[in-house]
């Protein structure tokens, strides 16, 4: 197949695939086009080779290869020839089974013998192939009968024909056309899942706008990667309504759910038909456990089922450890669970785990939460103990399931010792939702005579959920502080009362230490935590392991927004280190990953920004709750460094979310974020809009997140031409200042200063001497440079911005540098600056400033004749090659040498 002829298909494949697909009936051939673009492409040229019989396209059942193998031949075109060839079961059995309809077409003296036969199929495809090539796609070529093989083989031998055919393995083929597989005149094309950035490529092809990454990562999670399942479960999602394009931005409602999947739930029918009952019940049960050890079940079918089950794809069996045996396609446990009824349930469970409930202490996260799951679907059976679904809500809470972490404490009594801590884990899971006044209400639930009965860590443990709510919810969070305050008397008078022992009311103490923590950074109020947060760090980390990692993470954020960047950096990698041999609880790495995330932004480390939030973990339920918040960091650290043409995408994406699933008022950063970047693509329209939104956001956030938002909005003003901006920024520098917030104080003055005063750089200097690493020393560069009008301490800070990538940056300070080099006479300074900024121009969408004076403007003739003499070029040999004299090209040469302000030829050699 022709390059051309593949492309033409491609395209019109793009084209045409969003009404098809999103729109319409389903396409399978336009989908296998966008999704097999480089298998399509081998299997053509293996078709078309000269020198080959055809080709064989192997992988697992339900891969596309049968889809695969029709769009090859589609994209051939009119010149080709095709017929069908379908291997099943009983064909397998009966002499030329897949041949049938050819040999109900042949005169009854032409069927008596295998020699008539073969001379008379030959003869027919000839005479209807009319001069063209005939390719035959064979279905489940393993399957083939050995007069069928026969045929098919001389076909081939003859030139007659040539065979594209699907089969699993190669092994699987007949004999003869494994042979010529294993002698190259068969090609194989193996077809393997696809990986999520393919999966990205083909739905962002499908679907026309960009993909968030939660609909990404969810459709490929569900499927494994299967291409066809991908086109089945999409067009299910868009049916059903979860698949919405919310601003030009596909995204989801909520979590995916197969059953009721129509086309999946097929798929799966139909594997899963031929299989003996045995291996079907191994299905069942590992749907509902989601996974066993080899021993347990070992003890209820035979070895030989398992290692059958495996080689056949249904299974993996871990090597290591207690070998746990699971489903190989997650998707098909999913489906499994939704067809079985209540009784199976029970019946399985009882058949894997017996009457018993299992020993928590033994229980894995993973495998506490398909023990609940189980049980819940169990109805009519009794619920999990109040310990297991205690444990099972705090574990769903961990995999970022907040609703199953709602479902499991609903079956907790008021009565239980678990209720308490169950209202707990339940207003957490609230907070997840963004439902703060649920969880509210869920502690208030708790009675003052159950507060008083409550061991010193529950009790501290309610007070500090008590006040994570009230932060935020509107109106209450001054309200935290006398929260606060209350707990830590009524610890006292817990403690006068005795009744517990000393390390008991000290773990609770330190529970509340860590809420106030929480609030003063929610308040912006570093300065007055951060002695304390040093002294954290100096206690033994193994009294308390938890508190005294979050005293960590506070104390990173603490001392990257006081100016202590370098040394906030250098902790965020010990708490790194510390959290690794912690085991990584999952909510402590978000946390850490949060804190981190801060230090590093503000510090210029925008690649490591960008590297941190890819490293967050993307199973479908931290997708659905934390997606938004992944791509809404990528979109900021483009946006800090002066990218924005990168920094568009993941920013809407996370706004569309963010409107679907609000979290922590971070939508409101997320429209100030994306106006910022349309602002520097000169986008005014765009960028006003998304300002509007921003201004209309209710509520607060963070202290950090209230910043970067009120930044990016003011930066984006700033870019439009809003003359109120600067004293908007100046006021943020005042207040900044003021709570030694020295770091933001800084990033806000270096905007503010665009066209500063002597007074403004004066005091930007002073707050670089405040700060440590790499921005100080581009903000005190920059100062010093406006101040003393230096064109050299410019030109450094240029080099420090240039070794950020901080491209804008660097062309504000080099821009300076050139007007100072020109007003001091400094030439070949100025020639220097001038051509790095020309260079600039290239990747930056707008310069953030424009030089006073304008660069000395050749004419097109003294250019060319600069550029030729650079080179070397005599001035004979430049007026003979131009066709001018020698005296014009001398006094053409007299203006450049005077313009660019160069003494010599050697000079002008990459100055043009």
């Amino acid at each position: 197949m022709s390059a051309e002829l593949l492309n033409r298909n491609r395209g019109g494949a793009a084209k045409a695939a969003a009404p098809d697909l999103v729109g319409g009936p389903s396409d399978r051939q336009t989908w296998s086009l966008l999704a097999r673009s480089h298998d399509l492409a081998r299997a053509g040229k293996h078709l078309e080779a000269p020198d080959s019989y055809g080709v064989i396209l192997t992988g697992d059942r339900g891969i596309g290869k049968s889809g695969l193998a029709r769009a090859v031949v589609a994209s051939l075109g009119p010149k080709i020839h095709s017929l069908q060839l379908r291997n099943t079961l009983a064909g397998g059995q009966t002499p030329y089974g897949c041949l049938g309809f050819l040999l109900a077409r042949l005169p009854s003296e032409a069927v008596s013998t295998p020699t008539g036969i073969l001379h008379s199929v030959t003869s027919l495809i000839r005479a209807e192939a009319a001069g063209r090539q005939t390719v035959f796609i064979v279905d489940n070529a393993g399957g083939m009968d050995p007069m069928s093989t026969g045929v098919l083989l001389n076909l081939m031998a003859t030139g007659t024909a040539k065979v594209i055919a699907t089969v699993q393995r190669a092994s699987d083929l007949p004999a003869d056309f494994h042979r010529l597989v294993l002698e190259g005149q068969l090609g194989e094309v193996h077809l393997n899942t696809l990986t999520e950035e393919q999966t990205k490529q083909v739905l962002g092809s499908v679907l026309g706008h960009y993909v968030s990454s939660t609909l990404v990562g969810s459709l490929h999670s569900a499927v494994g990667g299967n291409p066809m399942l991908l086109h089945a479960l999409l067009d299910e999602q868009r049916h059903s309504g979860n698949l919405v394009l919310n601003d030009s931005v596909w995204t989801l409602r909520d979590r995916i759910k197969l059953e009721g999947a129509t086309v999946v739930e097929d798929f799966v029918r139909s594997r899963l038909a031929r299989e003996p009952q045995t291996n079907r019940t191994v299905i069942e049960i590992l749907a509902c456990a989601q996974r066993a050890t080899l021993v347990d079940l070992a003890a209820i079918f035979s070895t030989e089922t398992l290692v059958e089950m495996e080689e056949s794809g249904f299974l993996t069996i871990d090597r290591a450890g207690e070998h746990w045996v699971s489903l190989r396609d997650p998707y098909l446990g999913e489906v499994v669970r939704g067809w079985l009824s209540t009784r199976r349930r029970r019946e399985l469970w009882l058949m894997l785990l017996g009457p018993k409930e299992p020993e928590l202490e033994g229980l894995a996260p993973q495998d506490l939460l398909s023990y609940a799951a189980w049980m819940h679907a169990c109805e009519d059976e009794p619920s999990p103990s109040p310990a297991h679904a205690l444990a099972a809500g705090r574990a769903a809470l961990d995999d970022y399931d907040p609703n199953f972490a709602i479902q499991c404490t609903l079956s907790l009594d008021p009565k239980d010792p678990e209720w308490v801590p169950g209202q707990r884990v339940k207003a957490a899971a609230y907070l997840m939702l963004d439902l703060p006044l649920h969880a509210a209400q869920a502690l208030d639930e708790v009675t003052e005579d159950q507060l008083a009965a409550l061991e010193p860590v529950e009790f501290a443990e309610i007070m500090a959920a008590k006040c994570q709510a009230m932060t935020w919810i509107d109106g209450r969070s001054g309200m935290v502080p006398g929260v606060i305050a209350e707990a830590n008397a009524a610890l006292d008078d817990m403690e006068a009362r005795a009744g517990h022992g000393a390390r008991a009311f000290r773990l609770a103490r330190n529970r509340m230490r860590l809420c106030n923590y929480e609030y003063q950074t929610y308040m912006g109020e570093y300065a007055r935590i951060i002695e304390d947060l040093e002294a954290e760090l100096q206690q033994d980390p193994d009294f308390d392991r938890e508190h005294w990692l979050r005293s960590g993470f506070f104390l990173i954020e603490a001392r990257c927004i006081l100016g202590r960047e370098l040394e906030a950096q250098q902790l965020a990698r010990s708490m790194s280190q510390a959290l690794r041999e912690a085991g990584s609880p999952a909510p402590l790495e978000e946390a850490l990953a949060r804190h981190a995330f801060l230090a590093l932004l503000l510090s210029g480390q925008w690649r490591k920004c960008i590297e941190l939030m890819r490293r967050a973990p993307s199973q479908p339920s931290r997708l659905q709750f934390r997606g938004a918040i992944t791509e809404l960091g990528i979109g900021l650290a483009y946006a800090y460094a002066g990218k924005p043409s990168s920094a568009i995408e993941p920013l809407r994406s996370a706004a569309a979310q963010l409107e679907l699933r609000p979290a922590m008022n971070l939508v409101k950063v997320a429209y100030a974020a994306t106006a910022f970047a349309y602002a520097q693509l000169g986008n005014s329209l765009e960028a006003g809009r998304y300002l509007d939104l921003y201004r209309t956001c209710r509520g607060t956030g963070t202290y950090f997140s209230e910043s970067v938002a009120g930044f990016c909005a003011d930066m984006a003003g700033r870019w439009m031409g809003d003359p109120d901006v600067k004293q908007r920024l100046l006021a943020k520098v005042r207040e900044d200042f003021d709570n030694q917030r020295f770091t933001t104080a800084g990033i806000c003055l270096f905007g503010a200063t665009v066209e500063g005063t002597d007074a403004e750089y004066r005091l930007l200097e002073d707050i670089a001497g405040h700060r440590q690493g790499p921005l100080a020393e581009i903000s005190g560069q920059l100062a010093r440079g406006s101040l003393g009008r230096s064109s050299k301490a410019l030109l450094a800070a240029a080099d420090a911005a240039a070794a950020l990538d901080l491209l804008v940056v660097e062309a504000r300070c080099v821009a300076m540098a050139l007007d100072f080099a020109r007003d001091a006479g400094e030439t070949t300074t100025a020639r220097t600056a001038q051509l790095r900024l020309e260079r600039l121009e290239q990747s930056v969408s707008a310069l953030p400033i424009q030089p006073r004076s304008d660069a000395p403007v050749l004419t097109e003739r003294e250019r060319q004749i600069a550029k030729l003499a650079g080179k070397g070029v005599s001035n004979r040999e430049i007026a003979m090659d131009i066709g001018v004299s020698v005296r014009t090209v001398e006094g053409h040469l007299y203006q450049v040498f005077t313009k660019l302000g160069v003494s010599s030829r050697g000079e002008l050699n990459g100055l043009l």
